[in-house]
């Protein structure tokens, strides 16, 4: 269900401070932009990797740092299938790189303003993120692939936390959303909160692949028609899909929770919606295999209850006013700096 679509998260609004590696490392060594002596040529850059792409107060962000970045964005839009042009993917690009430039200068901030960041800390979240791969082996894959140290990480992790304690320090203590704003919102936004009919339904799901050969449909068939019979002779419905189901619903006893037409594939929405609540379908076949379905019940489409999404609509109010705070609060360090960019869009 899509509630509150305005509705952002304060991770959102941090830009590139997520754990996780969202935002590329920055390089090992952060150089110092200076000027070669007179009469002699700059060096060039041992490799494209170290290319300067931009240099704020003097420090350099380079070609590596932004392929990283870029590397990130274009892995994301290609799971969404979404296609890319030259002129696309130049202005990722010079998206990647502005946001490399704001998370210089709030990096830089902190250390004017001597925000201390303890190993412990570190060490604390890099452990969260190792949590995310199944393994060593994996999270090592990863630093090979991203041609990373585990060094480099804690350097960025280190940062990641010194930013998020600027922001909210800066930012986040300073702005609170009192109940009736969140109600004032509420009140005069109701399309936001509109919610269509749902379904709420159990199944017990007995897998076989559509282009299983005839032996082994029937194999199925004849199971879920054996779990029909318990049903008909009085069975429990979550007992039998705990014991028999081949769904992860089974752990709830093959509750589905509540969903949308258009959510779950044809078949299965058609006999759910030809049910009332409380009856149970016949056997229903789908790509995944063969269904029974019992139906629980049905919520009437409407606006979602003000109790049901104040804690989300306060959060997404906050998170508003935190952008719009940090958008000025960047917009004040970059009037400050010095920033050259060397690519241009």
């Amino acid at each position: 269900m899509k509630r509150c679509k305005h509705v952002l998260t304060l991770a959102a609004v941090a830009l590139m401070i997520q754990a996780g590696l969202a935002f590329p490392v920055m390089s090992a060594e952060k150089k110092t932009e200076v000027k070669p002596a007179a009469g002699k040529k700059a060096a060039k850059p041992a490799d494209e990797s170290s290319k300067k792409v931009a240099i704020v107060n003097g420090t350099a962000i380079v070609q590596l740092d932004l392929d990283r970045g870029m590397e990130g964005v274009i892995q994301r839009r290609a799971r969404t299938g979404a296609p890319m042009d030259e002129v696309q993917l130049k202005a990722i690009q010079m998206d990647v790189l502005n946001n490399l430039i704001n998370r210089e200068l709030l990096n830089q901030e902190t250390k004017k303003q001597k925000i201390a960041v303890t190993d412990e800390q570190v060490n604390d979240r890099l452990s969260k993120i190792k949590q995310r791969f199944k393994g060593d082996a994996e999270y090592k894959e990863m630093l090979t692939k991203m041609k990373l140290t585990e060094g480099q990480i804690k350097t960025q992790l280190k940062e990641d936390l010194a930013i998020q304690a600027l922001i909210d320090k800066q930012i986040v203590e300073k702005i609170n959303v009192s109940e009736q704003d969140a109600q004032a919102y509420y009140d005069t936004h109701p399309e936001a909160f509109k919610q269509p009919e749902m379904l709420r339904a159990s199944h017990i799901l007995v897998t076989v692949d559509p282009k299983a050969d005839p032996a082994k449909k029937e194999e199925a068939h004849k199971k879920i028609e054996s779990v029909q019979e318990k049903l008909k002779a009085g069975g429990d419905f979550a007992a039998l899909a705990k014991e028999l189901s081949d769904c992860p619903s089974k752990e709830k006893g093959g509750d589905l929770g509540y969903f949308a037409k258009g959510q779950m594939v044809k078949p299965f929405e058609d006999a759910a919606l030809a049910l009332k609540p409380g009856e149970t379908s016949g056997i229903v076949e789908t790509q995944f295999g063969y269904h029974i379905i019992k139906l629980a019940e049905i919520k009437p489409e409407g606006i979602v209850p003000y109790a049901e999404v104040k804690d989300q609509l306060s959060q997404g109010l906050k998170s508003e006013k935190v952008k719009a705070e940090l958008d000025s609060y960047l917009a004040g360090l970059e009037k400050s700096a010095k920033i050259e960019k060397l690519i241009t869009q």
